[in-house]
């Protein structure tokens, strides 16, 4: 009858609700079987798994005499808390068995080496380690895999270096030492060596394994790939026996990757299946090399063959219409987007960069509201968008806005307001932005932040305090810091100046037309064409050549015709 009893409670707790293991809880006190230490082991593992722990240690609690001696009650404590936390309570309970006279076993290491790993307490990980490794339960799988994940976590919490490839070396020892590796685990050795860049060492191990499954060999391929070595991937790639769309789709990153994407196109066409992945693959690559025309042709290809989209879509085709001005384009694939508020931040800045660069700034503004969480670099967009547009007090007023909302300006974001300073005339608000990087934001300026600064007091007619910037700053001056001061010259006609600037930044090894076209048109201003003419004759002695204005003329799949045009 006991022995009855025992299966039927055991085939209840499998599938019992909380409500009901209560109830089990309370039949097993009332028929006396609180002493069946099998029932109770049971019992007591089935109430760690409803996400608490309150009851079981409540329960645990109780328990008194031989009970809070049983090592299979104690390994069921400790998985619970590995399991539902606080993980400090899984290694407490560990440190305490000798004192109760319990020998930790293959259960219990599992669980406590987990816990280490999860509270990044390696050192006590590596003491527990030394345990294993004295009673023997170092070949039993369970606690080799947790050895061996504890490993790889503690490499994966260093920076790349001696520290990390030496932890790595120990996950690997682990790796050699187990005497059952199922191929999973050589597929998870393999991918951590292609995750620090150790092609050579992961092509070992896969030469080795004496079983392979299409994981293998897609991380193999995926590794040769990381390092731009296409000529190994497409090797293993013809030697797969089995391909699926993670392999064609892999080759498809390893052409695009070294810019052939004629034959990244002709994979993407051999597909028997393609899956959005591949289709991303194929728009953002032709995106990150420019063909931004081909990209968004073959988004059109897509909806074709109703492919329905992801954020990483729109985003690719969003930023090929922003680089081509294709704002109809634009609006239609604004319109394919659902309920795009709830998207990520990353599709919601994609449609402001494209408004913005296509020319509907009002637009661009009207979606920057309606996002809710925004990021950094979604006000760096809009702060940005606004100056170019001439909205500076706009890009200003966002620009502290975004201070208020808690988030911390980057880079990018003060070389923004600065630009709005200096394209909008706000002399006062640049040099509080610029002279208080360091103290408020904790940024040391820039290059480019000198720059800014440059021009806006270049612009302002603050001619001496742009030459003493440029003598102050820790940099180099480039052609854009001679440039903004040149401009300078030319508000403050200040020839004498202008002309020094010139031989300074003529000696740079630069094709930049701009400082020269400047230089001409100032004398030209004041009736000096000889040294106007001098100067365009210089332009052509460095062979330099401004270059003419175009246009293109967009056809998009809505069916209107777009000028883009290029000053």
């Amino acid at each position: 009858m006991p022995h009855f009893l025992e299966l039927k409670l055991t085939n209840l707790l499998h599938k019992c609700s909380f409500k009901q293991l209560k109830q089990i809880h309370a039949f097993i006190v009332t028929t006396s079987l609180d002493g069946n230490i099998q029932i109770l082991s049971k019992f007591l593992r089935r109430s760690t798994e409803f996400g608490e722990m309150e009851y079981p240690n409540l329960i645990f609690s109780q328990m008194g005499g031989i009970f809070c001696s049983d090592i299979t009650l104690w390994n069921a404590m400790i998985r619970g808390y590995a399991y539902n936390g606080p993980f400090q309570n899984c290694i407490s309970m560990y440190d305490e068995m000798p004192q109760r006279g319990l020998k930790p076993n293959n259960f219990t290491y599992p669980y406590v080496l987990n816990s280490c790993s999860e509270l990044g307490w390696y050192i006590k990980g590596i003491k527990v380690h030394c345990q294993v490794f004295k009673t023997g339960f170092d070949n039993v799988f369970s606690v080799g895999n947790s050895l061996f994940n504890m490993y790889v976590r503690m490499a994966d919490s260093f920076e790349v270096g001696v520290l990390k490839r030496g932890k790595f070396d120990d996950a690997r020892k682990v790796f050699d030492d187990m005497c059952f590796k199922p191929v999973e685990l050589w597929n998870r050795m393999i991918s951590e060596y292609v995750g620090i860049g150790d092609v050579d060492c992961s092509r070992q191990l896969f030469d080795d394994m004496s079983e392979r499954d299409v994981v293998s060999w897609n991380s193999m391929i995926s590794g040769y790939v990381r390092v731009g070595d296409v000529r190994n991937a497409r090797d293993l790639f013809e030697r797969m026996p089995e391909k699926n769309v993670i392999s064609w789709t892999s080759m498809i990153g390893a052409y695009s990757g070294c810019g052939d994407l004629e034959t990244a196109r002709a994979f993407f066409e051999k597909m028997p299946y393609r899956n959005l992945v591949s289709w991303n693959s194929m728009i953002s690559s032709y995106t990150r090399n420019r063909k931004f025309e081909e990209a968004l042709d073959l988004f059109v290809q897509m909806q074709l063959e109703r492919v329905d989209p992801d954020g990483f879509t729109f985003v690719s085709a969003l930023s090929a219409c922003s680089h081509l001005g294709a704002l109809e384009f634009g609006r239609w694939v604004h319109c394919l987007i659902k309920d795009w508020p709830k998207l990520a931040v990353i599709v919601g800045t994609a449609l402001i960069e494209m408004y913005a660069k296509c020319g509907d700034a009002n637009k661009a503004f009207t979606i920057f509201i309606k996002i809710g969480n925004k990021d950094v670099f979604c006000f760096n967009v809009m702060i940005r968008s606004l100056a170019i547009h001439g909205r500076i007090e706009d890009a200003i007023k966002i620009f502290f806005l975004m201070q208020k909302r808690g988030l911390k300006p980057n880079d990018f974001t003060l070389t923004s307001a600065l630009f709005a300073c200096s394209h909008g005339g706000l002399l006062e608000e640049g040099r509080k932005i610029f002279y208080n990087m360091e103290k408020h934001f904790g940024i040391s300026p820039k290059l480019e932040h000198f720059g800014c600064m440059i021009d806006l007091l270049s612009r302002n007619c603050q001619l001496e305090e742009a030459q003493a910037l440029v003598k102050e700053m820790p940099f180099e001056p480039d052609i854009a810091i001679w440039g903004a001061l040149l401009g300078g010259c030319r508000v403050s006609s200040d020839l004498k100046l202008a002309k020094r600037v010139i031989e300074i930044a003529g000696k740079l090894n630069t094709d930049e037309s701009g400082v020269y076209v400047l230089w001409s048109n100032m004398y030209a201003s004041v009736g000096q064409w000889q040294e106007a003419s001098s100067a365009r004759e210089k332009m052509e002695e460095k062979n330099i050549w401004k270059r003419t204005g175009c246009s293109s003329v967009i056809h998009d799949s809505c069916g209107s015709d777009q000028v883009e045009g290029e000053p």
